[in-house]
């Protein structure tokens, strides 16, 4: 039987496996703990938008994989999917590093719903989320990157 920290070491991994952030999200870092994922971003230009601050979709990503990795913690056996997930912009970043906090604050059987929130590097919460998630038939494995 896999250990807890095990798990989050594997989500961890597998977080970095995805061709996403090899590719556009280097700096990424996540770090997992008991229904609890925590994400830092460098802000870099690459992520603006023409009004020269970073992009909604930047802060969708980084809610999303935090609440996204809060769930996943708790669940070992299966990958799980974002099945809904809501925003709120609250203000723009154009520098620094952000850092989203996701939480679980609700579990089913077949629902799981977690929220998280973005800080830019003056503590400041910049975005909110909220989201429901499922398991999949898709089975927790190496080909995922969870090693």
């Amino acid at each position: 039987m896999i250990t807890l920290e095990t798990h989050y070491r594997k989500l961890e991994n597998m977080y970095h496996f995805g061709p996403i952030n090899q590719e556009l999200y280097k700096g990424v870092q996540l770090t997992v703990s008991h229904e609890r994922a925590e994400i830092t971003q460098p802000i870099e230009s690459k992520f603006f938008h023409a009004g020269q601050s970073l992009h909604g979709s930047v802060y969708f990503k980084l809610l999303d994989d935090a609440a996204y990795f809060a769930v996943q913690s708790s669940i070992l056996d299966a990958f799980i999917y974002t099945t809904t997930f809501n925003i709120q912009l609250l203000r723009p970043v154009k520098t620094g590093t952000i850092k989203a906090i996701g939480t679980v604050t609700f579990k089913s059987k077949n629902l799981f719903i977690a929220d998280a929130v973005l800080y830019d590097d003056k503590n400041r919460e910049v975005a909110r989320g909220s989201g429901n998630f499922m398991k999949s038939q898709l089975e927790l494995n190496e080909s995922l990157g969870y090693i």
